[in-house]
């Protein structure tokens, strides 16, 4: 199994999960023609997915379902919450509703083995996924503005977590978002700050985790170096077994496909 960021930040999100047989996307909040690129990198078209999961309704996850909906008919995976949230979106344009297939519990799609796990966020009925193939377990975790210990349970024993490091509170706090947008964000149906995505990743680490992605920064609130640091800085304060170098950290490219990882 392999996964790889396509795109990933508060413009748009779309992650490529895989086995040698079965190849899916988590949302689809860019472009068709930018999946298709994507895609490509990794040897593959947009013709070779075997299914769309969708995490929530908010349109930088959902933007180009409509147009993959009627050019490729793929099917379609997400909560009936969900579902009946992008059927509302006009702008998405007419969808066949056939294609989605409402997800409460634990389900598979070929080979691969799929989790949906409930997270807070201001949203219909959201999710993020755990997805496993053979001893391979990775887990997506975007958009929530806090945890509990269902999350933590949820994403227990991971190989590899892309994990919301969503803002710097003092950046958002001093920038230019309006104040209510602001009390959203920083929520607990809002985002996770930098600070809280290490603060996550203290109660997930294990020995045999392969990498951490941070995932979904904000292009106005956040800075990869900063989130970097100070995930960093949060496990090196923890009272966890773990430092900060015992892992592999990464940062999702916000435009443009990260490097897979392999588990």
């Amino acid at each position: 199994m392999r996964i790889c960021s396509i795109a990933s930040g508060s413009s748009g999100n779309c992650i490529y999960v895989g086995s040698d047989d079965t190849h899916i996307i988590i949302d689809a909040g860019i472009s068709g023609k930018r999946i298709e690129e994507g895609l490509n990198s990794l040897g593959l078209t947009t013709r070779d997915l075997n299914g769309i999961l969708i995490t929530h309704e908010h349109s930088d996850h959902v933007a180009s379902l409509g147009v993959l909906a009627r050019k490729y008919g793929i099917p379609m995976y997400a909560t009936k919450g969900t579902i009946g949230g992008i059927m509302e979106q006009k702008c998405l344009g007419t969808i066949d509703e056939s294609l989605f297939n409402a997800i409460s519990d634990d389900f598979s799609i070929q080979d691969l083995s799929i989790k949906p796990i409930e997270v807070s966020h201001d949203a219909a009925e959201p999710v993020a996924y755990r997805i496993e193939h053979g001893d391979g377990a990775v887990g997506v975790c975007t958009d929530l503005g806090t945890y509990d210990e269902s999350i933590i349970r949820g994403f227990s024993g991971v190989d590899v977590l892309f994990l919301e490091a969503n803002h710097d509170v003092h950046m958002l706090q001093v920038g230019r978002y309006p104040y209510y947008l602001k009390r959203r964000i920083l929520s607990d149906r809002g985002h996770l700050s930098n600070e809280n995505c290490g603060r996550l990743l203290c109660r997930l680490l294990h020995d045999d985790m392969k990498a951490i992605v941070l995932s979904h920064l904000s292009a106005e609130n956040n800075l990869a170096e900063l989130a970097y640091e100070a995930v960093r800085l949060e496990i090196l304060m923890d009272e966890c077994a773990y430092g900060p170098s015992d892992f592999e950290i990464k940062v999702a490219k916000r435009s443009e496909p990260s490097q897979p990882i392999a588990v």
